[in-house]
């Protein structure tokens, strides 16, 4: 056996050598664009995130006020069935008043 590889052992073994590294740098390049693509997106994320926080706390904000509204509108509507009732105690009350002071 020989310790020394022939020049044309050596040159199949440098084109495999070559090979390999290309194969090595476009997966170093595919890696690349991949972690890239990441930091991209995750950025994206980050915005869309911060945006709906903004319109959830608009939504919040509107469910309150849309809940204070309800509550005004029952207050009128008590109002409404009772303001017979009250007009009425306060004619009463005025015409008694009336009758005792003639």
């Amino acid at each position: 056996m020989t310790d020394f590889a022939t020049k044309d052992e050596f040159n199949q073994l440098a084109t495999r050598v070559d090979v390999l590294e290309r194969e090595v740098d476009g997966e170093k390049l595919v890696t690349r664009h991949v972690l890239e693509q990441t930091r991209r997106n995750g950025d994206d994320l980050a915005a869309v995130k911060t945006r709906l926080d903004r319109v959830e706390g608009k939504v919040d904000g509107l469910a309150q006020d849309i809940h204070g509204l309800r509550q005004d509108f029952i207050g009128l509507h008590g109002l409404a069935t009772n303001l017979p009732r009250i007009i009425s105690e306060a004619v009463r009350d005025a015409l008694r008043n009336s009758g005792n002071k003639g």
